[in-house]
């Protein structure tokens, strides 16, 4: 049973309350919340793409088999040679050997968060089939179930994210995850209107104790779905205040300034300044690539000779 600490911890990590939860100093070394505690800081460091404060905080002869997998995680995202990310995931391959051998020492639920993080390293990568296998299609651990539904969003497969989701509904609790999950599912699918994705972003975003940019965007996406610009644009101006520079608000942002009723010049100079600071966003890659085709088919066009009615 977790304490109320890190129960409260936990559901900071999964609404994306990154930036509280780097700032949370840690317990003591010889409380039992320790590790666990390190291992949401660290891996709130790297998901806000700051890999070697992650590695910063992970003692290096670290012998926890979930400290070693986080490690690896923040060297597989922190790196910058080809040889390196591929050494990093070869070091997760083997720690998913590891935790099947009958004498290794660990509990189920450490077991399952190494699986989580080899999963993440290998969806980065795009090893797509080797992650869907190291999680398990048939797991009972939330954490590897959400991953598994974002990663069959991510190859455009609602319907087998939606039988995990309701695979999972027979064996877990009514818990904050599951709810975030059927959201991401609503998000994506745009069922009744995005509704129920809605209330629960706008639910968890009156919560006095949580301050997530996160919860910001996704809710300001959601409104753009709706037609709701001028909410959405206010979400997204709070989430880019609480956390500057993030990319994926940004993105939201330059979409909802494009379609609310700005000046035309306002929005293309978003955009352009956009395009210069994440050129490798997948919004810009898809627009560019999108404009690229239409310059080639409109190039192959031939405009037909117009035709003169004689006097």
């Amino acid at each position: 049973m977790d304490s109320s600490e890190l129960y409260h911890i936990k559901q900071q990590f999964t609404l994306g309350a990154f930036r509280a939860l780097v700032r949370q100093p840690l317990p003591d070394k010889s409380s039992p919340d320790y590790v666990s505690t390190l291992l949401y800081k660290a891996r709130s460091y790297i998901a806000l793409n700051q890999a070697k404060s992650a590695l910063e905080l992970i003692p290096e002869d670290a012998e926890d088999i979930a400290l070693k997998a986080v490690s690896a995680l923040a060297r597989f995202v922190d790196s910058t040679k080809s040889s390196d990310a591929e050494t990093s995931l070869e070091e997760l391959r083997d720690l998913s050997v590891e935790i099947e051998g009958d004498d290794v020492d660990c509990t189920e639920k450490e077991k399952a968060l190494v699986r989580v993080l080899a999963g993440t390293a290998f969806a980065r990568a795009g090893e797509i089939e080797e992650a869907l296998e190291t999680l398990g299609s048939d797991s009972e651990d939330l954490e590897a179930v959400a991953l598994i539904v974002q990663i069959y969003l991510s190859i455009n497969r609602p319907d087998l994210a939606k039988k995990q989701f309701d695979r999972s509904k027979r064996w877990a609790e009514d818990d904050l995850l599951l709810q975030l999950i059927e959201s991401t599912i609503g998000l994506v699918t745009g069922k009744d209107n995005y509704a129920n994705t809605n209330s629960f972003y706008t639910e968890q975003l009156g919560n006095p104790s949580l301050s997530s940019p996160h919860l910001l965007t996704a809710r300001g996406i959601t409104r753009i779905l709706r037609g709701e610009i001028q909410e959405a644009k206010s979400d997204l101006e709070e989430s880019l205040v609480q956390q500057k520079g993030e990319s994926e608000a940004e993105a939201a942002y330059v979409v909802a300034v494009g379609l609310g009723a700005s000046k035309k010049p306002e929005s293309e100079d978003l955009w352009a300044k956009f395009v210069s600071e994440h050129g490798s966003h997948p919004l810009v890659q898809d627009i560019t690539q999108k404009s690229e085709m239409f310059d080639q088919y409109a190039a192959n066009y031939v405009v037909p000779p117009q035709i003169t009615l004689s006097a």
